[in-house]
């Protein structure tokens, strides 16, 4: 059993590896053109209306993508998602307290970047809590099969989804040459039940 100094040893490298990878997918995912980023994101969001978890769910909170750092693209979704009843969470961030939470918004039109650098929901939308969500889809700069993802390292969602899931399942969204065969997991880290890119549906391998 290795002991705490070496535990703490490799959770540093292990996070030094996590850094190394965030820089080279944002790059890469950077230099890939907007064009094929928009193609990637229409069969990824064919998957997610394809899977189970979301043709069921009557309420799922979504992201909206920083388009200058070729996010996928998931507004098509939304307008499905709304057309067949079911509400549209976005994720929303406290600007004294740094605590992302989802809330529900009546459209897309109710979105505003609020300063870091994404749309979100205003302080006073309807928040999604207490079991309201039934999907929480992430975007991953990058992710692997079982679930666990690299984001742009602020740590948002991996404190957010605990409060969802379950009873909600979160699926990860990334662009399939982001699909890497392992990442690192670190303290803290929450992986998704689902990887869908715009080549594949997993189920998170245990």
């Amino acid at each position: 059993m290795p002991s705490s100094a070496e535990s703490a040893t490799e959770d540093v490298l292990r996070r030094r590896v996590k850094t190394e990878l965030r820089k080279r997918m944002r790059g890469l995912r950077q230099a890939t053109p907007g064009a094929a980023c928009a193609e990637r994101s229409s069969r990824i969001v064919a998957r997610l209306q394809a899977l189970e978890p979301v043709t069921r769910a009557r309420s799922v909170a979504l992201f909206w993508p920083m388009e200058d750092r070729h996010e996928v693209d998931l507004r098509s979704l939304d307008a499905s998602l709304r057309a067949r009843g079911a509400r549209v969470a976005y994720p929303a961030v406290d600007p004294g307290t740094h605590v992302m939470t989802f809330r529900f918004t009546p459209g897309p039109e109710a979105l505003a970047e609020r300063g870091l650098g994404f749309r979100e929901p205003a302080a006073d939308a309807p928040g999604a809590g207490g079991g309201a969500l039934d999907v929480v889809v992430v975007p991953a700069l990058a992710v692997d099969p079982r679930g666990h993802r690299i984001g742009y390292g602020a740590g948002y969602y991996d404190r957010a989804l605990p409060a969802h899931c379950p009873p909600a399942l979160a699926v990860a969204v990334a662009f399939d040459f982001q699909l890497l065969a392992e990442i690192p997991a670190t303290e803290g880290d929450v992986a998704t039940a689902w990887v869908v890119t715009d080549a594949r549906t997993l189920a998170a391998e245990a």
